[in-house]
C-alpha cells in the first residue's frame, strides 16, 4: 500500500453533502484521519462514538485546506483492474487502515504481554495500534506522539514496534507522510501538569475539576489520557476515601486477570456493586502502578 495526499478545499457541508459518491472504505478512512488529526474525538467508553472537537467545529464555519492520505489497494493490479479513484484501506475493513500491519502488531503485543506477564491492553490500546497502522511511526520519538503512547510507555515498550514498522515500511515500499500533525500541545500540557501536580498536592477530585471547569467524568477523561501516555498518577488517597483495602484488591484482581479493560465488562463482572466512577478510579490505579 502506498498514499498520496489529496487535499480538501471549499465549503465543508458542501463536501459532506457529497458523501454518496463514495462507498464506505473511503468515509472510513476520512473518519480515522479525521480523529487523528484532531476534527474527531472518539470516546471508547461510549462505543467508539465520535463527536466533533472544537477544531472540527471551526473547520466547519471556515473551512481550510486539510491533507489527508489517500490510501490504496493494490492486490490486484495484477488481475488487471484496480479504481484509482478509490480510497480503500489495505484489508477492505476493519478500524486499521493497514489490516496487515495491525495483525503483526496485535501479535507483537501479544508477545509483549506475555514477557511482562500483563494484559495485552495494558501495552498498547488498539486505538494506538490503529493510529500506528496510519502514520508508519519509525523511531521512539514518532512513536510518542501516537495517541495513548506518550513518552513512558515509548521508552519502555516501544523499541520493538518501531523496528517491526520500519521493517515492514521498507520491504512494501510504502511512502510515509512526514508532514507533521499541528496539535494544541499548549493547552494539553497545561491541564496535564494542572492535574499531575494537583494530585501530587492530595487535593480533592473534585477540587481539581472545578478549577478548569471539568465535570468528574471529563476529569477522568483526562487522567485517563495522562496514565495511557504512560505517566503515573498515584490516586490512593481518593481511593482509600470511597473504597475499602478488601474493595480495591478485589477490582485489582480483576483487571490483572482481564483481557480487557472495557468498562462494560467490569460492570458486569461486579454485577453493579460498584459505580461506574469506582472501577475508572480503579482502572486508572491499576494501570498506574502496573502498566508504567
Amino acid at each position: 500500500m502506498t498514499s498520496e495526499m489529496k487535499t480538501y478545499k471549499g465549503n465543508a457541508m458542501e463536501a459532506w453533502g457529497k458523501g454518496t459518491e463514495e462507498g464506505a472504505n473511503y468515509w472510513m478512512s476520512v473518519i480515522r484521519q479525521a480523529t487523528v488529526n484532531g476534527f474527531l474525538h472518539k470516546d471508547i467508553e461510549t462505543y467508539g462514538n465520535l463527536s466533533l472537537t472544537e477544531q472540527g467545529k471551526k473547520f466547519l464555519k471556515k473551512a481550510w485546506p486539510v491533507n489527508f492520505a489517500k490510501e490504496r489497494d493494490y492486490t490486484d493490479v495484477d488481475g488487471g483492474s484496480f479504481d484509482d479513484d478509490d480510497v480503500v484501506t489495505a484489508g477492505g475493513k476493519g478500524g486499521a487502515a493497514d489490516e496487515k500491519l495491525m495483525k503483526m502488531l496485535q501479535e507483537l503485543r501479544q508477545k509483549a504481554a506475555k514477557q511482562y506477564k500483563l494484559p495485552p491492553y495494558v501495552i498498547f490500546q488498539d486505538p494506538s495500534l490503529e493510529e500506528m497502522t496510519l502514520r508508519y511511526p519509525i523511531t521512539i520519538e514518532e512513536l510518542q506522539t501516537i495517541g495513548g503512547v506518550g513518552p513512558g510507555k515509548a521508552a519502555k515498550y516501544g523499541k520493538p514496534f518501531v523496528e517491526l514498522i520500519e521493517k515492514y515500511v521498507e520491504e512494501n515500499d510504502i511512502e510515509r507522510d512526514i508532514e507533521v500533525v499541528i496539535r494544541s500541545v499548549a493547552k494539553k500540557s497545561g491541564m496535564k501538569v494542572h492535574i499531575i501536580q494537583n494530585i501530587d498536592k492530595r487535593l480533592p477530585m473534585e477540587s481539581i475539576g472545578k478549577a478548569k471547569g471539568l465535570t468528574m467524568d471529563a476529569l477522568l477523561t483526562e487522567m485517563e489520557t495522562i496514565v495511557m501516555s504512560g505517566t503515573k498518577l498515584d490516586i490512593n488517597y481518593h481511593l482509600n476515601e470511597v473504597l475499602e483495602t478488601d474493595q480495591q484488591e478485589e477490582i485489582m484482581d480483576y483487571f490483572r486477570s482481564s483481557e480487557s479493560d472495557s468498562l462494560e465488562a467490569a460492570r458486569e463482572e461486579f454485577g453493579g456493586d460498584f459505580s461506574d466512577e469506582e472501577l475508572r478510579f480503579m482502572r486508572l490505579k491499576f494501570l498506574s502502578e502496573v502498566a508504567n
